[in-house]
């Protein structure tokens, strides 16, 4: 197997890793972005939580897994990204720890202001990763300051404050309506009665918001000045950041969906899945798996517009990181290759049977006859 296709591959098991953690970790973030909302009483909110509580712990393997691909296959990635939005990571780092202690926590006192107080939190936990992980995909489109000298040490002038501008806020809050859809959509298909209702109408605002503004930001992000390589790249070479020729172009990221207008598919399908998640709230599972492909298609959308490129970088575009210069050796890929084909079934089996034993609905009765639960 060539070096190219190695790279092309850990590409996609990338895209693959990202959009199985928007889609699995997506509806219990979604899920504690509504607690306060759905959840009017103690009971309510339990409902809810426990709706999530089996399965939450095991839908961060994704996020493990991501962040361990990009170390390994993306090295620079990795190290320029980790870097450059050390504060934005940190606040979601911090966010997702009130998580854990939320849930194991909360049922520890009862009195309504402690597990207020973890409501709270909880939400926190929910909202904050959400609207990050928007942010930061935001500034993706507009490039990054940074750039490496010549021993490829990073340097960058990222600050939190400088990731955050109208655009950027913009994906943010798309991703989040997109996170508060699944969420609704996965409480829709899991609690009954009051809960459940308030989930529907969650869901039919959240579906129809989030198809508004992902049309609104495709639109912003078709006229941003985009980034395309300029010389040709020896797909086969050493990973080197260094000697690349890349162009800011009017409206660059378009230059994709010119040369394969079936791409136009990927983000129409994304606006029609949400609003058909929306309208058939009535009919609860199908409605979930409307609103699981809305952020697969979403990530695939992002990728196939930025393609080849990874990271940009706006203060030196000669040393944006790319598909073809910010990957691990050959042997490197060809080793981990072989653990993801060995790993990830028993990772997708095992998940299958934890839904598949923990499915049916939470009702009342359920969640005040088990001394075991949230």
């Amino acid at each position: 197997m060539s070096y190219e296709t190695l790279r092309v591959i850990w590409w996609l098991i990338l895209g693959i890793l990202l959009a199985g953690f928007a889609v699995m970790d997506g509806f219990d973030l979604g899920t504690a972005a509504l607690l306060p909302f759905v959840g009017r009483n103690d009971l309510e909110r339990r409902i809810v939580l426990n709706s999530v509580g089996p399965v939450w712990e095991g839908n961060q393997v994704w996020f493990i897994l991501g962040g361990g691909a990009i170390f390994a296959a993306w090295p620079a990635l990795y190290a320029a990204s980790f870097s450059g939005f050390y504060l934005a990571m940190f606040l979601v780092l911090a966010a997702l720890i009130l998580r854990p202690v939320g849930f194991k926590f909360r049922s520890k006192v009862a009195d309504w202001r402690w597990r207020a107080w973890w409501d709270w939190a909880l939400f926190a936990g929910g909202i904050v990763p959400s609207l990050v992980f928007g942010v930061a995909v935001g500034n993706l489109f507009q490039g990054v300051p940074f750039g490496f000298d010549d021993d490829l040490r990073m340097h960058s002038t990222i600050t939190l404050w400088s990731l955050l501008n109208p655009f950027t806020l913009l994906c943010g809050l798309t991703s989040l309506a997109m996170i508060v859809m699944h969420g609704a959509a996965w409480l829709n298909m899991k609690c009954r009665a009051r809960v459940q209702a308030r989930a529907r109408q969650a869901l039919s605002i959240a579906a129809p918001s989030f198809a508004g503004l992902f049309i609104l930001a495709g639109f912003w992000a078709g006229g941003l000045d985009g980034y395309r390589l300029l010389s040709t790249i020896d797909p086969n070479a050493p990973s080197n950041p260094h000697g690349g020729v890349v162009g800011v172009v009017l409206h660059g990221w378009q230059d994709n969906f010119q040369h394969a207008p079936l791409l136009w598919l990927l983000p129409v399908a994304a606006v029609l899945c949400a609003l058909f998640a929306g309208k058939l709230r009535a009919r609860p599972l199908p409605a979930f798996l409307a609103s699981a492909l809305v952020p697969i298609l979403t990530i695939t959308t992002a990728g196939a517009t930025l393609f080849p490129f990874l990271l940009p970088s706006s203060a030196e575009p000669g040393e944006s990181l790319t598909v073809w210069n910010a990957s691990s050796s050959k042997l490197t890929l060809e080793i981990m290759l072989g653990a993801v084909v060995l790993l990830l079934p028993c990772v997708l089996a095992y998940t299958t049977w934890v839904y598949r034993v923990m499915r049916g609905p939470v009702t009342e009765e359920r969640v005040s006859s088990d001394s075991n639960a949230y």
